[in-house]
């Protein structure tokens, strides 16, 4: 099959969306299938390669991670299926009108809410309760990456009775997340943009949490425009105990993961929907601590593979590290099982044959 995969954001920006994108893309590739993603242009472009084709797309303008990219319509023309990653304001709508136009099956995955405080987050509800009921109305088959968190975001209530529908979780590579040596230092492990749009992740719970443990260690991978602020604050309240890594290449990030002796993931609000990160450090053999919210709860297996804590909880967020950072034993019991649950539900070569087969499904 000809397949188009229509992103907001794409690697070298490394976020949730964009690396489903890219992963969906290689797999299919790998499986024969011409895939091309579209994408816009950004001053990052070159950093990368990949066997198979990204059409990076000139934007007239761009709201944070909205850029409006008129091209896209035309540029769709001629595929067997198009298999949108939402949200993406401005180019959602063009993919429906090309999807529509052309008449060409058209595939939704909906990744989370467009969430955000001030006026950003009035714009959002305005366009999640005119634009987005439109958007998904055209899709002949809607993805959600957990059914838990289907029934507790706006796509329940913007989604018309009688959709299909089906669910597709995120996945990871298990060949390249591997265990490790955790011989040495221990540490809680924090991966996420740090930038306005992750606002969310809750970096700063996880600092507050780490300056009541006085034996506690953090490293924190990632890098954006608050990168500075959360320096600061672990400065101020944790002096010499927390890491900030940046961004880091695959082979250094894998390495943190196998040695980390937890992955956090204590993310505030239903922005996050489902945490590639949780899988990744379950991939690695570590247990995981994560933010009580619809489809992130679906991953962690509560006082097996990992600890639900209320999101925004400093103090739930504490206790939970003193559990794992003070027993190694219980953290490495709680890492195989999660591992082996990977294996199981998330592998990628796994999730690939799904997906292949829905593909099969919405061009019958």
């Amino acid at each position: 099959m000809k397949i188009a995969h229509v992103t907001a954001t794409f690697p070298p920006y490394w976020a949730g969306t964009g690396n489903v994108a890219y992963h969906n893309a290689r797999l299919l590739h790998e499986r024969g299938h011409e895939v091309v993603v579209f994408t816009a242009s950004t001053p990052r472009d070159a950093e990368m390669q990949f066997p198979f084709e990204v059409r990076r797309l000139p934007a007239v303008f761009r709201i944070g991670n909205a850029p409006l990219t008129p091209g896209l319509v035309s540029a769709l023309r001629g595929f067997d299926a198009i298999h949108l990653h939402y949200p993406f304001i401005f180019g959602a709508e063009l993919t429906a009108l090309a999807a529509r136009r052309y008449r060409i099956p058209l595939m939704i995955t909906y990744h989370n809410d467009l969430l955000a405080g001030g006026a950003r987050g009035l714009i959002f509800r305005a366009y999640t309760a005119t634009s987005q009921p439109l958007v998904l109305r055209q899709a002949d088959l809607l993805l959600g990456t957990s059914r838990d968190y289907a029934e507790h975001s706006f796509f329940s209530s913007t989604t018309p009775r009688g959709a299909n529908f089906a669910v597709l979780p995120n996945g990871v590579d298990v060949q390249q997340f591997l265990p490790g040596t955790r011989s040495g230092e221990r540490y809680a492990l924090l991966v996420g943009g740090l930038d306005s749009a992750h606002h969310f992740k809750g970096v700063r719970v996880l600092i507050e949490a780490v300056s009541r443990l006085p034996d506690a260690r953090a490293v924190i991978v990632g890098d954006g425009d608050l990168r500075g602020e959360y320096e600061a604050l672990a400065a101020r309240i944790a002096p010499g105990r927390v890491r900030f890594a940046g961004r880091v290449p695959p082979a250094e990030l894998a390495r943190l993961y196998g040695e980390a002796t937890v992955g956090v993931l204590p993310s505030t609000t239903q922005g996050e929907a489902f945490g590639m990160v949780l899988i990744e450090a379950m991939a690695a053999g570590a247990p995981v601590i994560a933010s009580n919210l619809p489809g992130v709860r679906t991953v962690v297996e509560h006082g097996r593979d990992g600890l639900l804590v209320e999101p925004g909880d400093v103090d739930g967020l504490t206790r939970a590290l003193a559990t794992l950072l003070g027993d190694p034993g219980q953290a490495r019991e709680m890492g195989a099982r999660g591992r082996a649950k990977v294996h199981r539900l998330y592998d990628w070569n796994v999730i690939a044959s799904t997906l292949e087969g829905l593909y099969a499904q919405v061009t019958a």
